[in-house]
């Protein structure tokens, strides 16, 4: 047969085939979005956009600050305005910048993270995401229940079932969260929901690790941490410091100079 026929008859062959497997590889991806395995994905999707739309947010705050801080030093520099005023601004522009720092190392981790679902998505067999954290959540109740339950960790560590105390109370708080966002997640198992329901869950074993700390360091057998977040609120109260005794030293130089400059007499 004349190869040209055989090319005029068989041409929708190879533009078909390839039709059928992008149809087939989307066919595939929904199938597993459907199913819940790309949920983890999805959510790590919908967080780096977020994160992204801080980053400008915070970059605008952050030239809003700027402009505000040359403004009040212009007006400074005119005597209109005090040097307190200057040292606000310069704190506040210093925490703006140090916003966007943050949001920009946000951005990374939410990159990362979103790179590590895409190479965790679940076989078809394996366990959804919503069910490994769902099991994770229940990991984490069952380990504190053990001081509800447990005499001899009743007696041991009392301060794990005080409500009195702040580290208890705080992870009460974050297991009441943490069970409304497990409901929501069932009614309706979105992206946004999903992250909400994983920031919940991982805010509870912190919590929960929090107050065993604080129940082996008023039972002795820790030390206490104390000392670091009083060196911590030293240091942030030192920082307030330095900027109002920078401030003070402006506001000095500047009657200086105008006591030395000489009078018009004429």
């Amino acid at each position: 047969m004349d190869p040209l026929l055989i090319v005029a008859e068989w041409w929708w062959v190879a533009p078909t085939a390839v039709a059928a497997g992008t149809a087939g590889a989307f066919g595939l991806r929904r199938r597993a979005r459907r199913s819940g395995r790309r949920l983890a994905v999805d959510a790590a999707r919908h967080d780096l956009r977020a994160a992204q739309q801080t980053v400008v947010a915070r970059r605008l705050a952050a030239k809003v600050a700027r402009a505000d801080y040359a403004r009040i030093a212009a007006e400074r520099g005119a005597g209109r305005v005090g040097a307190d005023r200057v040292a606000g601004a310069r704190r506040m522009l210093r925490e703006r910048e140090r916003d966007v720092k943050a949001a920009h190392a946000d951005v990374r981790a939410r990159q990362v993270r979103l790179s590590a679902a895409r190479a965790s998505v679940p076989a078809a067999s394996a366990p959804r995401p919503l069910e490994s954290l769902r099991a994770e959540h229940e990991a984490i109740t069952a380990r504190w229940m053990r001081y509800e339950t447990d005499p001899a960790l009743q007696i041991s560590y009392p301060a794990m079932t005080d409500v009195r105390q702040p580290a208890t109370a705080a992870y009460l708080r974050a297991a009441g969260h943490a069970n409304e966002m497990r409901r929501t997640v069932e009614l309706e198992s979105t992206p946004a929901g999903y992250s909400a329901y994983r920031d919940a869950v991982s805010e509870l074993d912190g919590a929960l690790e929090a107050a065993e700390h604080r129940a082996r360091v008023l039972a002795g057998e820790a030390p206490s941490t104390a000392w670091q977040e009083a060196a911590q609120d030293a240091f942030a109260r030192s920082a307030d410091a330095i900027d109002q005794a920078a401030g003070a030293v402006a506001s000095a130089f500047a009657v200086w100079s105008a006591r030395k400059r000489p009078r018009d007499d004429r």
